[in-house]
């Protein structure tokens, strides 16, 4: 008799769906969703066939199909490193998101909770090492990094633009130097949020710390998730993170629905 345990396998959805009017952006920069129904479409269809009326279709219906105005920055994304600067890898091109390598978008994932920081918090290399100190973690290459924040829970409140902490340049450089390629937020930006970085430009007049996160990638070239959802749900480790991205020519981001995958011994 086989007594060796069973495997149930688990997938968690981590992404946020479009939609209009809910606040996921700053005001303005939502998507456009024109939802055209069955009877809408009717007269559509029949151009398609000559001769053809709209009684003559099963309930006198069309198709239901959907506009979308939208930018690739709306909704759950896997940024390029273009996105970040026209160089990556200190000097080499910047890879635009259709030349994101796909097994960077399909491996093991490790969720760092960070939800305990401020809003505007800028966490550094020493909150991550304590973090996988906490887990019992040592990061591998190609690890998927997920950063739990304050922001998740509040997504779709008047105030999560500004939510949650945000990754610093060297906190990035600290993930990116272990090999790490693909990293991940609950929040609208891998930075702290920019009201934040505001106060502390406007203290410092330092432009080195607008953007400090992404701009890592001139130094080594990665790829972050926005806007991811549901991290709460997933365990420290042990499972696997898919993230590919929509092939958009020559982009700086693609659209992904991004799913945790756990097998579970029952």
């Amino acid at each position: 008799m086989n007594n060796l345990p069973s495997t149930k396998r688990r997938l968690v959805d981590l992404s946020v769906a479009l939609e209009n009017e809910i606040a996921a952006d700053p005001p303005g920069a939502g998507p456009k969703i024109e939802y055209f129904q069955h009877t809408n479409t009717a007269e559509t269809v029949c151009q398609f066939f000559p001769g053809l009326r709209p009684q003559d279709l099963p309930d006198g219906e069309g198709w239901a199909v959907e506009q979308v105005r939208l930018s690739t920055h709306n909704g759950t994304h896997l940024d390029a490193p273009w996105h970040f600067a026209s160089t990556m890898n200190r000097g080499e091109p910047a890879w635009t998101i259709d030349q994101v390598p796909l097994d960077w978008c399909l491996q093991p994932g490790v969720k760092l909770d960070f939800r305990h920081f401020p809003d505007g918090y800028v966490v550094t290399p020493q909150d991550i090492e304590s973090e996988l100190k906490r887990i019992g973690h040592t990061l591998l290459a190609l690890e998927i990094v997920l950063v739990n924040t304050a922001a998740g829970a509040r997504y779709g409140q008047p105030d999560y633009v500004s939510a949650g902490c945000g990754m610093g340049r060297e906190a990035t450089l600290y993930l990116t130097s272990r090999g790490v390629r693909v990293t991940g937020t609950d929040g609208w930006s891998w930075d702290a949020p920019f009201v934040h970085t505001a106060k502390r430009y406007i203290e410092t007049k330092n432009s080195a710390l607008i953007w400090e996160g992404h701009k890592a990638s001139r130094e080594v070239g990665y790829t972050h998730i926005e806007k991811l959802h549901n991290l709460e749900l997933l365990p420290d480790s042990g499972f696997l993170v898919s993230c590919f991205p929509v092939k958009i020519k020559s982009a700086s981001a693609g659209w992904s629905r991004v799913v945790a995958i756990i097998d579970e011994h029952v």
